[in-house]
């Protein structure tokens, strides 16, 4: 289909009631690429795009009257039948400017919806769509057609008139919204049980977030060697994807790829994908992938803050938890590429890596490594023959520098492992603290 994309600008005095200006740092070029780039993402044709300034933001239609008759002649020119705006439009609005263009208009909101929809390919991420859509609809039905006249109610001749078409549409919707919560609710309860059940193999947990299309999926995909769909698009992947893998040192640990934020993210979408974004606040380490050849990476930057601390993760948590991960050092300059990669090692809370090239993967799987490591103590044991099984959960939970077979079937280890998992292993073991390895050698 072909489209046009306008993005209004309100004045500056009044963007702080305006919901697409108050993204701090973003300018309105990159507003109208990342707007193409969400229009191109569910395969449409860009044949228009422009910056619209909106003086005076008008009830019925947002635009002024010139504008309106400005994107109207573009529309005819371009013989175009879809105008994407980026930016909050009431129904009202909406069925406004679609009779004065005679095209189908379709606000942020919608687009983003579109794009999810057509993404989800779970049964959860289908539901969480659904449940968007609707809540965003029920708002939207308006009296359009001869059909959303009253229809007659009561018995007999004399019934009065009954409920309205509209009426009845909105109960039919709110009915199917009742029910697509509850398939969710759960959902929700079906992650907590298996959240639960991988508590009892605790591995630790790792999460990618960012902004869409920063890299997470092609990273996702050079560290555990999955096949995860990683292309330059924005929303490329929805449903979230877990692995389990092995860092160098040994260590297992669970790595989950979610959904990309994105700036104004619908109220409806992030009420309905919390069930997904839980497995954000269950990570034991957030690692934030940060587009670094995006002149807006910064204002991007602040946005995925803004949104991890609606879903919990304040800014003191986030700085012992997040980690910063500086992706596509690849597209750029060489000087640029070697300045950043200096004040990267320079920073205690960034990695700079390139996830296509792989430059900096072995530095940040040591970060992470580190991290979820704390202090490692080291330790002796001797894991007698009747419990022999508890050696694939220490292999999981430790690093063992040296296995020895005894000769009356007991195994003999030298381990460096942290002080929680050295109890957890004297708990599973049975007994008391094992002495230390200079014990041992006494």
């Amino acid at each position: 289909m072909r489209a046009v994309v306008i993005v209004p600008v309100l004045k500056a005095q009044r963007a702080k009631s305006d919901p697409a200006a108050a993204t701090t740092g973003r300018s309105e070029e990159a507003r109208l690429e990342e707007a193409v780039g969400l229009a191109r993402a569910i395969d449409l044709t860009i044949v228009h795009s422009a910056i619209v300034p909106v003086s005076q933001p008008k009830p019925g239609t947002l635009l002024g009257t010139g504008k309106i008759e400005e994107i109207k002649a573009a529309l005819d020119e371009h013989d175009a039948g879809l105008v994407i705006v980026d930016h909050p439009l009431t129904p009202v609005q909406q069925r406004n400017l679609e009779k004065e263009w005679n095209a189908k208009v379709i606000d942020r909101t919608g687009l983003i919806l579109e794009i999810f929809g057509r993404r989800a390919s779970t049964k959860e991420g289908t539901l969480q769509v659904d449940l968007a859509h609707l809540n965003y609809q029920k708002g939207r039905l308006v009296r359009s057609w001869t059909h959303l006249e009253r229809q007659r109610g009561g018995a007999g001749f004399l019934g009065g008139p009954g409920e309205t078409q509209i009426e009845a549409d909105r109960r039919l919707l709110q009915d199917r919204i009742v029910k697509l919560e509850r398939e969710l609710e759960q959902v929700r309860r079906t992650r907590q049980l298996h959240r639960s059940k991988r508590k009892k193999v605790p591995h630790p947990i790792v999460a990618l977030v960012g902004y869409t299309n920063a890299g997470k999926s092609t990273l996702f995909n050079r560290i555990t060697g999955a096949g995860v769909l990683a292309e330059d698009m924005l929303f490329a992947t929805l449903d979230p994807t877990l692995r389990r893998m092995k860092l160098p040192q040994g260590r297992t640990v669970i790595l989950s790829d979610t959904v990309g934020f994105i700036s104004n993210l619908p109220t409806h979408l992030v009420a309905a994908f919390r069930a997904t974004l839980e497995e954000v606040l269950e990570a034991d380490l957030i690692l934030h992938v940060r587009d670094m050849s995006d002149p807006d990476n910064g204002a991007q930057s602040t946005d995925v803050l803004r949104i991890l601390a609606d879903l919990g993760i304040d800014e003191k948590d986030g700085a012992e938890r997040i980690l910063e991960v500086w992706n596509k050092i690849d597209r750029l300059e060489p000087e640029l590429r070697d300045a950043l990669v200096q004040k990267a090692q320079t920073q205690p809370n960034a990695i700079a890596v390139s996830a296509i090239s792989g430059e900096g993967i072995d530095l940040l799987l040591g970060e992470i490594n580190r991290r979820l490591s704390g202090v490692l103590v080291d330790r002796d044991v001797v894991v007698p023959v009747m419990q022999l099984q508890l050696l694939p959960w220490i292999y999981d939970h430790s690093i063992v520098d040296m296995r020895e077979d005894l000769e009356d079937g007991n195994v003999r280890l030298e381990l460096r492992l942290t002080e929680t998992e050295a109890a957890e292993l004297d708990r599973r073991l049975g007994v008391g603290q094992k002495p230390a390895r200079e014990d041992w050698e006494r």
